[in-house]
């Protein structure tokens, strides 16, 4: 990262100061002297430099239990990369952090639930940030699917539910994907790099290149920084005083209280339901992101468990 100087900034700053400090003289009625003459400060005595220091590579490094090849030397030069954006990219790694420490625990026990790696939590940090974003190609939440591929893996998509929105139903439904892609592909790391790429187009370039390591295939730019978004983001969250982020417990953000209601019946107005529920209607849409309009349509023999905090 390049040094800065401000010296230039301050010696601007010290002529506007003497020139306002030169017009009030002048135009006051008293008797101090026109002659006002405001030196600029020596030059170098306000001057800072800012210096980012280069990081260290981890000696080892892992995901899902597959030893990340280190000693090739673009695998460490792609991994450095990664760690050197999210180390210096100060501002969406704090919030990272921070929102991990609200999400991560929800998420782990679904992955563990369907016998998936405990790392794809990290995904999710470099999918949607812990949001419920819209990708430009309308992949959508935490996991960002896509309308077609959310149905397929067994989310509700409608004008009124859509559980693509919903961080822990994604999640059961990113499993069953990561289930698959492992049944096909025998690799996490690969699984990883398909849920980028797609199953299909990851496979093509493995037919194509005759290889079977993700780190000896040529991809695309986004799909060959992919899993070193990951493993950077992992080193990080695990480590962030080595990457010299201080972020106070309390700082933290944390897992809100909620109980559920289950609701088998058609709702109206969600707004006059917040309310039966001693809460107001940007809490429940905060809670419920899945909700996509401010009525709820309830089939027969269907049911929804609506999210409600305690306060």
């Amino acid at each position: 990262m390049p040094q800065f100087t401000f010296s230039l900034r301050k010696r601007m700053a010290w002529s506007v100061i003497g020139y306002i400090l030169f017009m009030g003289c002048s135009t006051s009625e008293s008797n101090i002297s026109d002659d006002i003459i405001v030196d600029n400060p020596p030059l170098g005595e306000y001057t800072t430099y800012y210096n980012a220091k280069s990081l260290p590579i981890p000696d080892s490094l892992s995901f899902a239990g597959e030893l990340v090849p280190l000693l090739i030397p673009d695998v460490r030069e792609r991994l450095d990369r990664e760690l050197h954006i999210n180390t210096y990219w100060h501002n969406n790694t704090i919030f990272l952090i921070k929102k991990a420490n609200r999400w991560l625990p929800q998420i782990e026990p679904i992955l563990k639930k369907f016998d998936v790696p405990d790392d794809f939590k990290y995904l999710t940090a470099i999918e949607g940030s812990f949001r419920n974003d819209i990708s430009p190609k309308n992949a959508v939440g935490f996991w960002q699917f896509r309308k077609e591929a959310g149905k397929e893996f067994g989310l509700e998509i409608t004008k009124e539910v859509d559980e693509r929105y919903d961080p822990l139903k994604s999640t059961e439904a990113a499993c069953k994907y990561l289930k698959k892609a492992y049944e096909k592909f025998g690799s996490w790391t690969l699984v990883a790099a398909s849920y980028n790429r797609g199953m299909s187009g990851l496979q093509k370039a493995i037919d194509n290149q005759k290889v079977t390591s993700y780190y000896d295939l040529m991809l695309n730019e986004e799909t060959s920084r992919y899993v070193f978004r990951i493993l950077a983001i992992k080193e990080i969250i695990e480590n962030p005083s080595k990457y010299n982020f201080e972020i106070e417990g309390e700082h933290l953000y944390q897992p809100e209280q909620l109980k559920y209601v289950e609701v088998t019946e058609s709702i109206d107005n969600l707004v006059t339901f917040a309310k039966s529920q001693n809460i107001n209607y940007k809490l429940l849409k905060r809670h419920n992101p899945w909700l996509q309009k401010d009525k709820l349509t309830v089939k027969k023999g269907a049911k929804y468990q609506i999210a409600i905090p305690i306060n």
